[in-house]
């Protein structure tokens, strides 16, 4: 935005950032309007891309075309943190091999666990990068967290159904329940209009992650722009993740 430009909120995702202050405000919603108001809705082909004092077909243009530069920008700086990780762990087990080579066994162990790790950075890396290949359709929510996390603590409504691509609401709610702590991480669900709302309390036993980019970083870009929904992280000790509903 140019200086002196009037604030205005930009679907980013399935959620809202305001510019140039940067709030976050979600899910992107006709009848939710953000705060600080009053705004005009700003809509491309029926679809919600913003709100602005003002409305118009040029309000709404450059609404849509900010939360995209701002999405692929978001994309692509978690890229390159990701990469960096997975470029250390990388050299940290070649360099295990090299001593285990040379006759350093107990550097063996090493060279497992940090091929553990390699594996899990370049996993995380990929669910970044690559686009959802599958249409979204509706799918039982408690279904697929039973599939995400097996040991998880949840009593979820069976209407609970959410339109989403299956392999991505998978991957989303493995890594949530990872960021939250693992064994004893509790998810309730409601619906809240035309959202399903996960609340999350966290593990007793959570530590913080060794990458902080597995945490809310990826699981933010895998529910607001891969699943169109959004991350409600304002408390990270007690996250929702809005759904739309099928």
């Amino acid at each position: 935005m140019e200086a002196g430009d009037s604030p205005i909120w930009v679907r980013v995702g399935g959620g809202l950032e305001q510019l140039p202050s940067r709030d976050r405000y979600g899910p992107a919603d006709l009848s939710r309007p953000p705060p600080g108001g009053p705004w005009k809705p700003l809509q491309v082909g029926g679809r919600l891309v913003g709100w602005a004092p003002d409305g118009g077909r040029t309000a709404a243009r450059k609404a849509a075309e900010l939360g995209e530069r701002l999405a692929e920008e978001r994309r692509q700086h978690l890229l390159s943190r990701l990469g960096h990780k997975l470029r250390s762990a990388v050299l940290a087990l070649q360099e295990s091999a090299r001593q285990a080579a040379f006759g350093r066994t107990e550097a063996l162990e090493l060279v497992y666990e940090q091929a553990q790790e390699v594996g899990r950075r370049a996993a995380a890396l990929e669910a970044a990068a690559i686009p959802p290949k599958d249409p979204a359709r509706a799918v039982v929510l408690a279904a697929v967290l039973n599939v995400a996390a097996r040991s998880v603590d949840h009593d979820l409504p069976g209407d609970a159904i959410v339109l989403a691509p299956e392999p991505v609401l998978v991957e989303a709610l493995a890594r949530l329940y990872d960021w939250m702590g693992g064994s004893g991480t509790v998810f309730r669900a409601q619906r809240d209009g035309d959202w399903w709302v996960l609340r999350v309390t966290p593990g007793p036993d959570r530590r913080a992650l060794a990458v902080p980019e597995l945490g809310e970083p990826l699981v933010r870009l895998l529910v607001d722009t891969h699943l169109s929904g959004f991350l409600d992280a304002a408390d990270p000790d007690r996250p929702a993740v809005y759904l739309p509903a099928a």
